[in-house]
């Protein structure tokens, strides 16, 4: 009984565990991701008071280099550009075409980039094909 109520405790124990170190990730990319949302949401109030275009689009360029940089910071990589071999662990074909311009499974157009974090593939890069 007394293996038993020790195995019991361990099990809690490792489970609650678990569960700490599930919240301490979310919590650092949430610490990583909200910056970006309080400069978009700062962005949203100031749009309606310009009119020049211009400083939208540079205040939307500059919130994009921030979201990279988080990304970054948490080691995500973004991949998936015209000109890469294509390979079919990182990429998801969803056009081919036939081009003397363009190699052997050489990628023409990117539709959606991919990213990975090290090994692990989160999203995979949606791509145009040549021959």
């Amino acid at each position: 009984v007394r293996l038993y109520a020790e195995y019991e405790n361990y099990r809690k124990r490792t489970t609650a565990e678990k569960q700490a170190v599930y919240i301490d990730a979310y919590a650092d990319v949430l610490k990583e991701i909200l910056p970006v949302y309080d400069t978009l949401e700062r962005a949203l109030t100031m749009a309606g008071d310009t009119t020049d275009p211009a400083k939208l689009i540079e205040g939307i360029k500059l919130t994009l280099d921030m979201f990279t940089g988080a990304l970054a910071k948490m080691g995500i990589e973004r991949y998936g550009e015209p000109g890469e071999k294509f390979d079919p662990n990182l990429h998801n074909a969803v056009m081919h075409e036939e081009s003397e311009a363009h190699g052997e499974g050489e990628i023409t157009q990117v539709f959606q980039p991919g990213f990975k974090k090290g090994d692990r593939v989160l999203r995979f890069a949606m791509v145009k094909v040549a021959n």
